[in-house]
C-alpha cells in the first residue's frame, strides 16, 4: 500500500499539466491541432529512437514489441467488430482508444517509479509494441473512418515513428551509441514527450461539460482499457509462468503496466489531426485518466509490488 500510495502521489504532477493543457486551450486559445502535428512527427519518433537505443536488446527481448502488437491487435479487432454494432458514430476511433494506451506521457514516469532506471529500458521495449500499434494498424483503422484505403496506407508509410524504431534496432544491434553530445537533447525531448502529450489532452476539451460525449463509446473504451486488456495481460502472466516458461517476471510486470494505463494522448493527438470525433476522444481520454489516478495503484498493490 505505501508503494500504491507513492505512486499517487506521483502521478498528480501529470494532472496538473493536463490542466494547465485546458487553460492554455481555453484563455490563449492554443491550438492542439499544431502541436499535435510536431508531437507525432518529430517528437515521438525520436523518443521510440531513443528508448530503443538504450534498451538491452536480444533476440528474446526484440519479441517483446511484437507480442504487445499482437495483444494491441486482438483487443482492437474485437472492440472494433463492437463498437460497429453499438455505436452510431467514432466507431473508426474505438480500436486505436482501446487497443493501445498512455505507455508514454504516463506510463514512463510510472515504470522509472516502480521499476527504476534498470527496469525502465525493459518497460519501454514492451511499451514500443503499443506504440507500433498505434502508428500502422491503428492509425489505419481510425482513418479509415473518413479516408479510403489507398489514401490510409499513404498516411501510415509516412509516420516516421515505424522507421525510428527499425533504425534504433539496428544501431544497437550494431553497437552503436548516441553521441554524448547529443544525449541532452534526447532526455529533454523525452520530458517534452510527456509534458506536451499531456497538456493536448487539455487543450482539446474546450469545457468541462459532456466529457463523456456519447456514453456508449466511453463505457466501451473503459471496457477494453480497464477491464479487457488486463485480462489479456495477466491471463499471459499466468500461461507463460506455468508452461511456456519463455520471460521472468520483470516481464510479466512490464506488460501489465503497459495493459493498465489510460486512453493514450497520442489517440487524441491522431483524432485531432484526421478530424475524427476529436472531443469525443478527448473527453474519454480526459476521464479514463483521471479513473487511473485509483486504478492504477490499486493494481499495482495488487500484482506488481
Amino acid at each position: 500500500m505505501a508503494a500504491a500510495l507513492a505512486l499517487l502521489s506521483k502521478l498528480l504532477p501529470l494532472y496538473l499539466t493536463v490542466g494547465l493543457g485546458w487553460l492554455a486551450g481555453r484563455y490563449l486559445q492554443a491550438s492542439g491541432k499544431h502541436i499535435a502535428g510536431i508531437m507525432l512527427y518529430m517528437v515521438t519518433p525520436a523518443v521510440i529512437f531513443a528508448g530503443v537505443m538504450s534498451a538491452p536488446l536480444t533476440p528474446r527481448v526484440v519479441l517483446l514489441p511484437l507480442l504487445v502488437y499482437t495483444f494491441c491487435s486482438i483487443i482492437a479487432l474485437v472492440h472494433l467488430w463492437l463498437a460497429r454494432r453499438w455505436l452510431s458514430e467514432a466507431a473508426n476511433m474505438i480500436p486505436l482508444t482501446v487497443g493501445t494506451g498512455n505507455t508514454g506521457y504516463f506510463g514512463i514516469p510510472v515504470a522509472l517509479l516502480l521499476f527504476g532506471e534498470e527496469g525502465l529500458g525493459l518497460y519501454i521495449v514492451c511499451m514500443l509494441g503499443t506504440t507500433l500499434f498505434e502508428n500502422s494498424l491503428g492509425f489505419y483503422l481510425a482513418a479509415r473512418g473518413r479516408f479510403g484505403v489507398r489514401d490510409c496506407l499513404l498516411k501510415v508509410v509516412r509516420l516516421p515513428s515505424l522507421y525510428a524504431f527499425f533504425l534504433g534496432v539496428a544501431l544497437n544491434f550494431s553497437d552503436v551509441g548516441i553521441p554524448t553530445l547529443l544525449q541532452p537533447l534526447f532526455d529533454n525531448l523525452r520530458g517534452t514527450y510527456s509534458i506536451l502529450g499531456m497538456m493536448i489532452i487539455g487543450m482539446s476539451i474546450l469545457n468541462l461539460q459532456g466529457l463523456a460525449g456519447e456514453m456508449r463509446f466511453t463505457l466501451l473504451a473503459f471496457f477494453g482499457k480497464f477491464v479487457a486488456w488486463p485480462v489479456l495481460a495477466l491471463a499471459f502472466w499466468w500461461l507463460d509462468s506455468a508452461v511456456l516458461g519463455i520471460y521472468d517476471e520483470a516481464v510479466h510486470r512490464s506488460l501489465l503496466l503497459v495493459s493498465i494505463t489510460p486512453v493514450a494522448a497520442n489517440t487524441v493527438v491522431i483524432a485531432t489531426l484526421l478530424d475524427t470525433s476529436p472531443r469525443q476522444v478527448a473527453g474519454t481520454a480526459l476521464l479514463s485518466t483521471v479513473f487511473a489516478l485509483l486504478y492504477i495503484p490499486l493494481m499495482v498493490s495488487l500484482f506488481v509490488s
